[in-house]
């Protein structure tokens, strides 16, 4: 199953069109995938080991305008694994509705600062990963 953290939708993500404005959706991916880190137990451990998770490419497709008031749940899932890259899926759903608002493709690597370099996803690193975003959206 897919995490789920849920976000209401308050006056200060709005633009001019009363709508949330397209740059404060990373904001909303962003708190999800620390969230689902939080809560599965990849954030103590990835704080532990000196690597760090670093997006190297977002793509989003707006599907519908959000609204001041609204409850969106944003369902985060791993869609693929990759021998130095993976890619997390995320929707943005208004809660309790089938309604898509967002979907988005998130591509990462994992970075060692001391080695200044992305590490291979591979052993223990590979397992974390692989049990952290079980599920795919």
């Amino acid at each position: 199953m897919a995490h789920h953290t849920r976000i209401k939708v308050r006056g200060y993500h709005l633009d001019l069109f009363g709508h949330v404005n397209n740059a404060r959706y990373l904001e909303f991916l962003e708190e999800a995938r620390w969230s689902q880190f939080e809560e599965q137990g990849g954030l103590d451990w990835f704080l532990k080991s000196g690597l760090a998770l670093a997006v190297v490419n977002i793509n989003i497709d707006y599907r519908r305008p959000a609204l001041m008031g609204e409850q969106l749940l944003i369902e985060t899932g791993l869609k693929s694994i990759g021998n130095r890259s993976a890619v997390i899926h995320q929707r943005v759903l208004l809660e309790g509705a089938d309604t898509v608002v967002a979907e988005a493709d998130v591509t990462f690597v994992v970075f060692d600062a001391k080695q200044n370099k992305a590490v291979v996803l591979e052993g223990q690193l590979k397992d974390m990963l692989e049990q952290m975003t079980a599920s795919p959206v």
